[in-house]
């Protein structure tokens, strides 16, 4: 396949994602055509007159939507934001019920509509919801995938930058696993530039870095820690995640429609993946045209292994709870 033409992304759910994600799309031009599409069509066409008040100032690209579904008819690229919202204290997980419920009928509407659309899962708990999707939509499984970790990961390399003080895109480390409490950074394959983080700090290249001593294990600890618990953070502040959940989104949806082959760490639903099969988790994936094009074979160390193990378990009994087999 290649880059695709005068795209359409058809972005589902005018909340604080779905709306930030078509203002990334807009100033990225990340599509030629963004369609936003809610149940409130107060809100939703509140949203695209705002959006499309401001695209003098977006090149190309062009908005418009509402609340008819019929709106997204013939889209290259549907992305679901839509769903019950996650409170302060509320774990992705807690909201799987309600959110699968919302998913099983809306895909085969959404399908009906863009037959040959590839589909991103935003809406979370991210992997449950990637899996049912797949579920219900009958699709190939490589054009339903989730976002996954990719804003995760962005997260992980946003703290290691600052703390060896060097710029985020120098910074190559990648959060796996699932889209929530049980992620884990991939710590033996993380570089700085072409330098291993493990070589970085047995060789000590950077003795004093904003005022710090080399890493040691427990600071490790802390910064899986704070990726964990960023949105956690924001959520209690601001009462959502949204502006960078909106950056990362975009930029997926630019891997597909620009049929770049990116490696990103989406969530898509494994076969035989180090033991794991019939859970949808984040792992470095090749995403292009088709969707989920490959996933790749990353090594594991002996504790990531079983981590990783530990992840597929923690989302294989919620799966199983809510009847998805």
């Amino acid at each position: 396949m290649s880059a695709i033409e005068n795209s359409k992304l058809a972005i589902i759910g005018a909340g604080a994602v779905g709306t930030s994600l078509a203002y990334a799309s807009l100033i990225r031009q990340s599509a030629r055509e963004v369609v936003l599409y809610d149940i409130n069509e107060a809100k939703v066409e509140a949203e695209v007159l705002d959006l499309a008040h401001g695209t003098q100032f977006t090149g190309a690209s062009c908005v418009s939507g509402g609340s008819d579904l019929d709106a997204i008819a013939g889209a290259n690229m549907v992305v679901i934001t839509a769903g019950a919202r996650q409170h302060p204290g509320q774990s992705r997980l807690d909201m799987a019920g309600v959110n699968v419920g919302i998913l099983r009928e809306l895909m085969p509407k959404l399908v009906e509509r863009a037959p040959d659309a590839v589909f991103m899962i935003v809406t979370n708990p991210c992997d449950i919801l990637t899996y049912a999707a797949l579920h219900f939509s009958g699709l190939p499984s490589a054009r339903v995938f989730g976002s996954g970790t990719v804003l995760d990961s962005s997260r992980l390399r946003w703290l290691l930058a600052h703390r060896v003080d060097v710029a985020i895109a120098n910074v190559h480390a990648v959060i796996v696993g699932e889209h929530g409490d049980s992620e884990f950074p991939l710590w033996s394959q993380a570089r700085v530039g072409p330098i291993s983080l493990a070589q970085w700090v047995a060789d000590d290249i950077s003795p004093v870095t904003n005022g710090r001593a080399k890493f040691s294990e427990a600071e490790f600890e802390t910064i899986t820690e704070d990726v964990k618990t960023a949105a956690y953070r924001v959520i209690a502040g601001k009462g959502a995640t949204n502006y960078a959940i909106g950056l990362s989104g975009a930029r997926i949806v630019e891997a597909v429609l620009r049929d770049e082959g990116a490696v990103l760490p989406v969530s898509s639903v494994l076969t035989r993946y180090r033991g794991v099969s019939k859970v949808a988790l984040s792992v470095p994936t090749v995403v292009n045209a088709d969707g989920v094009s490959r996933v790749i074979e990353v090594p594991f160390s002996d504790s990531e292994q079983t981590l990783f193990q530990h992840s597929a378990d923690t989302l294989r009994a919620t799966l199983d709870r809510l009847g998805l087999d």
